[in-house]
C-alpha cells in the first residue's frame, strides 16, 4: 500500500509547527494515497523512525518520504538518507522513494515581492533589499540564495539585492545590517526566506528592534508560511516523487 511521510524541519515553537502541520493538512488533502504521516527532523515529535514505523503498522508497503524543506542542503543530502537508510535496515520489505526539495521556483519568489507589498510602506527609489536564509555548511545553500536574490532583484526592478545568513553562512544578519546602515540606505526591506515562523524570527525581530539607528528605516516583511503557493509547490513534489515510485515499482 501507497504512503507518503513528509519530514519538517521542526522549531522549540508551538506557532512554527502547528503552521507546519497546517501546510501539509493542506496538501494531504489533494494527494489520493490512504496512508499519509507527518514527522519532524528535530525539536519535535514524531521523528522520521517513528514516522516511518507508523505508516509500517498501518499496512504499508512504499512510502514517498518528501521533504519540507526550501532548499537542499545538509538535512537533504545526508541526515533524512541516513534515516531512510537506517529505516531500509529495519524495514526491509519497504520500498522507499526520496522526493525532492521546492528548490529555486519563480513563483516562490514571487512571493517575497508580494511580501514587500504587504507591508504597505512606500518604497523609497534608494531602498535596500536584505535577503536572510537560514543558511548551512553546504556550499549549494550559498550558490541557491545568490541565484534567488538575482531573480528577485530582477522582478524588483532594484538595483541590488544583499543576502545575509542567520547561521553557518557569511555575511551575517547582524553584518548584513550594519552594511545597510554603513551604506547610508534611508530604507532596507529585511525579506525572510524562511517556510515558518520559529525562533530565527523573533531573533531576527528582537534586532532590528534593537537597532540604535534613527536615520535609517527598517523593515522586517512576513516569511513564506502557508502561502498558496507553497501548497501547490509541495503538491506538486508529492506527485513528482508518486510518479517516480510508480515507474520505479513496474
Amino acid at each position: 500500500m501507497q504512503a507518503v511521510l513528509y519530514v519538517s524541519h521542526g522549531s522549540r515553537v508551538e506557532k512554527a509547527r502547528k503552521e507546519a502541520v497546517s501546510l501539509i493538512q493542506s496538501v494531504q488533502e489533494r494527494i489520493d494515497v490512504p496512508l499519509q504521516e507527518t514527522c519532524f527532523l528535530e525539536l519535535a515529535e514524531p521523528d522520521m523512525a517513528q514516522g516511518i514505523k507508523n505508516l509500517v503498522e498501518r499496512g504499508a508497503t512504499r512510502v514517498a518520504i518528501i521533504p519540507v524543506l526550501l532548499l537542499s542542503a545538509g538535512h537533504y543530502y545526508t541526515d533524512i538518507p541516513e534515516e531512510i537508510n537506517r529505516a531500509k535496515l529495519r524495514h526491509p520489505h519497504i520500498h522507499f522513494v526520496y522526493g525532492r526539495t521546492i528548490g529555486i521556483q519563480d513563483r516562490v519568489i514571487d512571493i517575497l515581492v508580494q511580501r514587500v507589498q504587504e507591508t504597505k510602506v512606500v518604497r523609497h527609489s534608494d531602498a535596500n533589499i536584505l535577503l536572510v536564509g537560514r543558511g548551512s555548511r553546504h556550499s549549494e545553500t550559498k550558490e541557491s540564495m545568490e541565484q534567488i536574490a538575482h531573480k528577485l532583484c530582477s522582478k524588483m526592478d532594484v538595483a541590488n539585492v544583499n543576502v545575509s545568513y542567520l547561521a553557518a553562512c557569511s555575511p551575517s544578519f547582524d553584518e548584513g545590517l550594519q552594511t545597510s546602515l554603513k551604506e547610508g540606505w534611508s530604507q532596507t526591506f529585511v525579506i525572510p526566506y524562511l517556510w515558518f515562523t520559529g525562533l530565527l524570527m523573533r531573533s531576527m525581530q528582537d534586532k532590528i528592534n534593537g537597532m540604535q539607528e534613527k536615520s535609517q528605516q527598517v523593515v522586517l516583511c512576513q516569511y513564506l508560511g502557508n502561502h498558496p503557493i507553497m501548497i501547490d509547490a509541495l503538491t506538486d513534489r508529492v506527485h513528482e516523487a508518486l510518479q517516480n515510485e510508480h515507474s520505479l515499482s513496474q
